[in-house]
């Protein structure tokens, strides 16, 4: 038994900086369902985490496109193929971006003050709004990633995996310094400003220069398709981002759920018109 005397810890210094693999941690302990433990919940693992969001994406993607695979090598269509792809991301987050996505367009058509909107984003149950844009975004996802495989395995795989990343990446976008919290509460709150405006930055460029250069096995007209699908999707989260931002004062784990699935979206039909 150690006897040794320590000095007594002072309660109020700052937590010690969070290093990569606190990061790793906190985005595939709080991104997907995977059994990592999150051993840290403080704002410097925050930071960490969301600027390691694509690397969850790049799990949830990988895993999605293996499942197609495999889909397609046992006979299936491209189509029941997709289907597949489509349902491994929802398993592997508990359907929670789905859900947000849900109960964000019922809270922003609800037409309700900020207070009220949130009330009805809080419910457990889905209203009208949140119906039709789920059904619409599936369907979207399903038709996109069917029109991608039937372009080639190697087209169909690359791409759902780009999309997965750069649905992730919009959630380190949404974490920038700037960007307040709508609830005092929840996962919205723990990341809400964690992530400097520069490494917000630099995460995206990075994931457009990945994205080129999975593209560019194709030839060069695939990697600017690539990399243009990746600046497409972030801009359309960004525009919810605002939105949300200017009826709801912020963000919550319901408008981080929206925006992955619809940067994942649009990534996906980008891609395809490609």
């Amino acid at each position: 038994m150690d006897t040794t005397s320590r000095p007594p810890q002072d309660p109020s210094a700052p937590p010690p900086p969070a290093g990569a693999s606190d990061g790793v941690r906190f985005a595939l302990g709080t991104l997907t369902v995977l059994p990592v433990p999150c051993t840290r919940w403080d704002r410097a693992a925050a930071r960490r985490g969301m600027e390691c969001a694509p690397l969850a994406g790049l799990v949830v993607g990988g895993c999605a496109a293996a499942a197609g695979a495999v889909a397609l090598f046992l006979g299936l269509s491209p189509l029941s193929a997709a289907v597949v792809t489509v349902a491994v991301p929802a398993v592997l987050t508990r359907a929670l971006h789905l859900d947000g996505l849900a109960d964000v367009a019922d809270g922003l058509g609800s037409g309700k003050p900020a207070e009220g909107a949130l009330a009805v984003m809080k419910r457990s149950d889905i209203g009208p709004f949140g119906v039709v844009t789920l059904l619409l975004v599936l369907l979207a996802q399903v038709a996109a990633v069917a029109e991608l495989y039937a372009g080639g395995l190697a087209h169909g795989a690359v791409a759902v995996a780009v999309a997965a990343v750069t649905a992730r990446t919009a959630l380190t976008l949404a974490s920038r310094e700037g960007v307040p919290a709508a609830r005092p509460e929840g996962l919205g709150a723990a990341v809400a400003g964690a992530v400097p405006v520069r490494s917000a930055v630099a995460v995206c460029a990075a994931v457009v220069l990945a994205a080129a250069c999975a593209g560019a096995w194709e030839g060069p007209y695939r990697a600017v398709s690539y990399a243009a699908a990746v600046v497409l999707a972030l801009s359309a989260a960004e525009l919810l981002l605002s939105r949300c931002r200017r009826r709801l004062g912020g963000v919550t784990g319901d408008v981080f759920g929206a925006l992955a699935e619809t940067s994942l979206t649009t990534a996906l039909v980008v891609l395809a018109l490609g």
